[in-house]
């Protein structure tokens, strides 16, 4: 099937992909979480940048949940521009990223193996200097990814940290989800969003808000919007909007709200009251829609499903938006698809 931009063909191949994952990877994720859980980790650090770094952040709130252990990000820099030795003994460093091109990232992951951590890259590009600088490359097998924008590689990762997870706690429900997870990718692609369309285009700026591990997909949502559309999104936790942010939501202010469907719920719900009654265009991405600003999404087997089932629905929407406003989702002006940092 042909589509109209690469990224929206990239955005369709995110089931087979899952399929492909399944076949040949997620033995992998699994055992790599089982060989971490050995290893009894005092925690984790992350090593991420842009896209990636969302996907550091569903990791955070995964592991976190399930064990426990703390999940902290180290900022690349404080070991490529500030040479800073790490004291990482007894962690595991995780880095994630499409390319595994960028120095910086590569930096960061020599220096926590040198102070003493073990070393994950979950990677869509294994040869690359991340890939040979890692103890385990966890493949995430999304194939080329031409669109400036990621989506499929995005959705490939966060798939792989719950087979990880699984793996680490021994969580069998959650495999099993995974396993039969490509349907419901497949229902996620044919939501229909256009509703919020023309609130989104008008708005001079949005939120986009979520809580636990649905954050790593509203901080990906307000990046998107950005790169693809040039729309300002600011991401907030639904636990800090009413903390001051609310004040200057108004009438053709624009929220879109991921409902994590979980304990942290009626916080969202809380934030999504307030925000139309200031008279702004606040969105609700849940599976249980029944209203007028509701965006559905299909139910899922698993609560930590639902956060790549919400990426997916938006994926779809951003690209027909960006579209629709004359934009060239493909190769946004002034981005590359490999960004070097130092």
């Amino acid at each position: 099937m042909k589509h109209a931009t690469v990224m929206a063909s990239e955005i369709h191949e995110i089931p087979s992909v899952l399929n492909a994952q399944i076949a040949k990877g997620l033995e992998q994720y699994i055992a790599a979480g089982r060989a971490a859980a050995a290893g009894r980790p005092h925690g984790f650090v992350t090593c991420a940048r842009g896209t990636s770094d969302h996907a550091a952040t569903f990791f955070k709130y995964v592991m976190e949940l399930k064990t426990g252990l703390p999940v902290a990000s180290i900022g690349p820099s404080v070991a490529s521009v500030y040479d800073t030795p790490l004291k990482l003994d007894g962690f595991a460093c995780l880095t994630f990223s499409q390319s595994g091109g960028s120095p910086d990232l590569a930096a960061l992951q020599a220096a926590a193996n040198a102070g003493g951590a073990t070393t994950y890259a979950f990677l869509n590009v294994t040869e690359s200097p991340v890939g040979h600088g890692a103890d385990f490359v966890l493949p995430l097998l999304a194939g080329p990814e031409v669109a400036v924008a990621a989506t499929k590689s995005y959705v490939a990762t966060l798939f792989a940290i719950l087979g990880f997870a699984a793996g680490f706690c021994e969580d069998k429900v959650l495999e099993k989800a995974l396993r039969g997870f490509p349907d419901q990718a497949r229902l996620a692609l044919s939501q229909n969003w256009t509703k919020a369309q023309f609130s989104l285009a008008r708005a001079a700026s949005l939120f986009t808000v979520g809580r636990g591990p649905g954050m790593a997909v509203a901080a990906e949502a307000a990046l998107k919007l950005k790169e693809t559309c040039r729309i300002h999104a600011e991401v907030y936790s639904a636990a800090e909007v009413l903390h001051g942010p609310v004040v200057i939501a108004q009438r053709q202010f624009a929220a879109l709200l991921f409902d994590p469907e979980d304990k942290a719920r009626q916080s969202v719900l809380d934030v999504n009251d307030a925000l139309a009654d200031k008279q702004a265009d606040a969105y609700l991405v849940t599976s249980q829609a029944n209203g007028a600003h509701c965006l559905p999404v299909p139910a899922s087997q698993h609560p930590l499903l639902i956060p790549l089932l919400q990426i997916i629905g938006f994926y779809v929407f951003v690209e027909e938006l960006a579209r629709k406003l004359g934009e060239n989702a493909d190769a946004p002006e002034g981005l590359n698809k490999v960004t070097i940092t130092l």
